[in-house]
């Protein structure tokens, strides 16, 4: 099976993690906010997690973002 590369992985990381902080929210409410449980927060801002279309999707109307810009690398 094919997984994404860890480069990438690491973008969504970075930008879910610096645009909740910019949101305000912790880990806790994002995640009840998106209706997920706060520990699979915690393993997509750590690198650990593949995130699904869906996912990408509600984390970016969550955060008021696009799924792009939760995938750039901003640097």
């Amino acid at each position: 099976m094919r997984k994404p590369s860890q480069n990438l992985l690491d973008n969504l990381a970075k930008n879910v993690r610096s645009y909740r902080l910019k949101n305000g929210l912790s880990q806790e409410q994002l995640a009840e906010q998106c209706g997920f449980h706060r520990t699979y927060i915690g393993s997509i801002e750590r690198g650990e997690r593949n995130a699904t279309l869906s996912t990408l999707e509600v984390l970016s109307e969550t955060l008021h973002t696009s799924i792009a810009q939760l995938l750039n690398n901003k640097e």
